[in-house]
């Protein structure tokens, strides 16, 4: 009998997102789906070392501890190899790569995190957005 594919949520967010507790609860609520559907949960983030990055990395591996089918999948920019563009770079990347749904957290109408979330639009991945001034 074969696995189910894994369900992928990839998380784009500002990095100044102050929410931890918003980040958690929609990745609360995307684990219950995911268990509902009998699949693994794939958190895939940018790899920024604050904001919703870090807030989905964190809830990853809290909740990798308790169960083994949640992992992360970091993407981390590459700065040095593709200077101002490398967030854009990565991000494009990361929706190429596909996924289920994206959950967006844009503070200030943060560029990168808007720009990840209408190019998951423009491929088909349903977007939930939350934003903040």
């Amino acid at each position: 009998m074969t696995q189910p594919t894994p369900y992928r949520v990839l998380v784009t967010g500002s990095r100044d997102w102050a929410n931890a507790e918003l980040v958690w609860a929609a990745l609360n609520d995307v684990r219950d789906e995911a268990l509902t559907a009998g699949r693994q949960l794939v958190v895939v983030h940018g790899a920024c070392p604050r904001g919703a990055d870090a807030d989905a990395a964190h809830w990853a591996e809290i909740g990798s501890q308790f169960a083994t089918w949640i992992k992360a999948e970091a993407h981390p920019a590459d700065w040095a190899l593709n200077g101002k563009a490398a967030g854009f770079i990565r991000n494009a990347e990361m929706v190429r790569l596909g996924a289920d749904l994206c959950l967006a957290f844009i503070r200030n109408g943060s560029r990168g995190a808007s720009h990840t979330a209408r190019l998951a639009e423009e491929a088909g991945i349903p977007v939930r957005r939350w934003t903040a001034p």
